[in-house]
This record gives C-alpha cells, sequence and structure tokens, in this order.
C-alpha cells in the first residue's frame, strides 16, 4: 500500500508556523506579556519604567492600536480579534510577520514536499495568512474568557474597598494591584487616566465597548448612573457582582448541557474533511482513474460547496446564544 506524508507534512508545517509566531511574540515581549504571570504588564513595565506617564501611553497605545488600523491590507480580518487579545504587535509588525512566516513556510513546503511553485505559493500564503489569524484567535478567547472569570471577584474587591472607606479611584487602584491580568492591567490603565484627569465613568465605557463585553457594559452604567443620581455605590456594586457571578454559572451550565451537541456537530463537519485526508495519506491514487474526467472538477466544486453549507448549518444549529 503506497502511503502519501504530504497531508502531514502541510499540517505540521502549519502547527510550526503558529508556534513561530508564539516565539517570536514570547522573545519580543518577554514573560510579563503572558496571561500566566502573576504579575500584570503594567506593574512589569513600571518596574523597568517608573515614569508612570510613559508607561500609560505605552499601554493606551497597544490597546488602542488595532481597531485604528483597519485600513491596512489583510488587516480588518484580524483588527478585532487582535484588540481583545491585547496583542502587543503593532499592525504593521502584525502584517510583517505574517509575511515572515509564509516565507518560513515556503521554504519549508520547497524542502518537504514535490507540489509545483504555484501550489507552494498558495499553501505559503494561506498558511502565513491562517496561522497568525489562528494565533491571535486563541489568544483573543482564552484573555476574554479569563477577564470574564475574574470579573466578579474585581467588583467583590472593589465593594470590600469602598465599604472600608476608599474612594472608587482608590477602589479601581487597588484591583489593579492586586489581580493579574487581563484585568490588572484594563483596570491599572482606568487608575491612572482618572489619576490624569480623565472620568472614570468614561474609561470603564471605553473599556466595555473595546471589549465588546455585557458586564462590563452593566459595571460601566452602573457607575455612570451612580455619579449622575447619587446612592450607595457599594450597594450597587454588590448586586451588580451577584449577577456577573450567576450569569457566569448560568453560561458555564449552558455550556456544559450543550456540549454533547457542540462535538457532534464538530465531528459532523470534520468527519468528510477527516476521511479525504485519510484517503489522500494511504491511496494517494485513489482518484486517479476519474481525475482527468470532465466531470471531476465540477463535483469536486459541488462536493466543496456542501461541505461547506454543511459547516456553516452545523455552526448555527449549536451556537447557543443566552
Amino acid at each position: 500500500m503506497q502511503i502519501s506524508a504530504a497531508p502531514l507534512i502541510y499540517i505540521l508545517i502549519f502547527v510550526a508556523v503558529v508556534v513561530l509566531v508564539e516565539g517570536i511574540y514570547l522573545t519580543v515581549f518577554g514573560k510579563s506579556i503572558s496571561l500566566n504571570s502573576r504579575v500584570s504588564r503594567r506593574l512589569a513595565l513600571l518596574e523597568k519604567n517608573q515614569n508612570r506617564e510613559q508607561v500609560l501611553e505605552q499601554l493606551r497605545k497597544e490597546m488602542t492600536q488595532h481597531m485604528n488600523a483597519r485600513g491596512l491590507p489583510l488587516y480588518q480580518i484580524l483588527a478585532s480579534k487582535a484588540q481583545k487579545a491585547n496583542i502587543a504587535f503593532t499592525p504593521q509588525q502584525l502584517v510583517m510577520i505574517m509575511g515572515l512566516v509564509g516565507v518560513v513556510a515556503l521554504v519549508a513546503l520547497t524542502f518537504a514536499t514535490t507540489a509545483s511553485l504555484g501550489v507552494r505559493l498558495a499553501l505559503s500564503t494561506g498558511f502565513g495568512i491562517g496561522g497568525v489569524y489562528f494565533w491571535v484567535n486563541r489568544k483573543a478567547k482564552k484573555r476574554m474568557a479569563l477577564l470574564e472569570e475574574q470579573l466578579p471577584d474585581a467588583v467583590e474587591l472593589m465593594v470590600r474597598s469602598l465599604r472600608v472607606g476608599h474612594p472608587f479611584s482608590s477602589a479601581i487602584g487597588i484591583v489593579a494591584k492586586e489581580v493579574s491580568d487581563p484585568l490588572g492591567s484594563e483596570f491599572g490603565l482606568i487608575s491612572d487616566e482618572a489619576a490624569y484627569g480623565r472620568d472614570v465613568a468614561e474609561s470603564l465605557r471605553a473599556f466595555a465597548k473595546r471589549m465588546d463585553n455585557q458586564d462590563l457594559h452593566f459595571l460601566a452604567v452602573a457607575v455612570s448612573i451612580q455619579q449622575q443620581s447619587g446612592g450607595n455605590l457599594a450597594e450597587i456594586l454588590d448586586g451588580l457582582a451577584k449577577v456577573i457571578r450567576s450569569r457566569f454559572k448560568l453560561f458555564r451550565r449552558v455550556k456544559a448541557i450543550t456540549a454533547e451537541a457542540k462535538f457532534s456537530g464538530m465531528f459532523l463537519s470534520g468527519f468528510p474533511l477527516g476521511v479525504l485526508a485519510c484517503i489522500q495519506i494511504f491511496k494517494p491514487d485513489f482518484y486517479d482513474n476519474v481525475i482527468n474526467t470532465d466531470s471531476f472538477v465540477p463535483a469536486a466544486l459541488f462536493v466543496g460547496v456542501m461541505l461547506t453549507i454543511n459547516i456553516l448549518f452545523m455552526r448555527m444549529m449549536v451556537n447557543i446564544k443566552v
């Protein structure tokens, strides 16, 4: 039985591209950029650079640069994800990294496969763009999930600070010092902006809009209403913390209940592609008798369209929103 290693080589090159991007990121920015670090990126920068204003300017640039660069070629598909992931690379650097890993993929394809130049160029371009997008999307999902998990505890910490007599700006500063990233640096940015005269409610609204998170919108609206109409902010935030925690538990419960349906949808969507990959690996000459017929290309296009429709419909059926 003839076995073709080309599909496995393509998969390994794609994985290598993603690992290369992560390695470049950690090499350039160090451990402080990792969400696994106990010390927030803001505190790490303050430790290296005692100038609070420069650190504030750097963090603000990192947190807003991606949506401001949506006009760059190929970057519109990355802008929203990169902003949620808070990628410290500039948009221009990300585009350059796409080109760099694309070249690396082309070299790897040249030495590891016998594909034609056109196929290698197409694959390397796809690996460059797709690899960076996959990496950014994974970073964004991880950061947003961690932010949603940290938020109830952060609000409760603010409540305790308010009840012992601290002003709200000081309560935000305590969260910035005690909580790790992503909320540590985000609330540190809000605290620094408040110290330089920006309204806290306005900073919270900008944060909620940037992250596109419903719970953060609730927090910004609660603070804004309290500033306009008065009231006990500690009690308001205490109730909000309970609501956010209940919503978080509900989402986790829905996720657990729908896990089987989502897995079934992923399996049914990926099974045809897996079978096709297995055929290409274990019997690469399977289609040799029909590949030169007139109906092969239309049939292949029809199957590709139907598989795409299948994936889209499966995604719609298992994407349950609460």
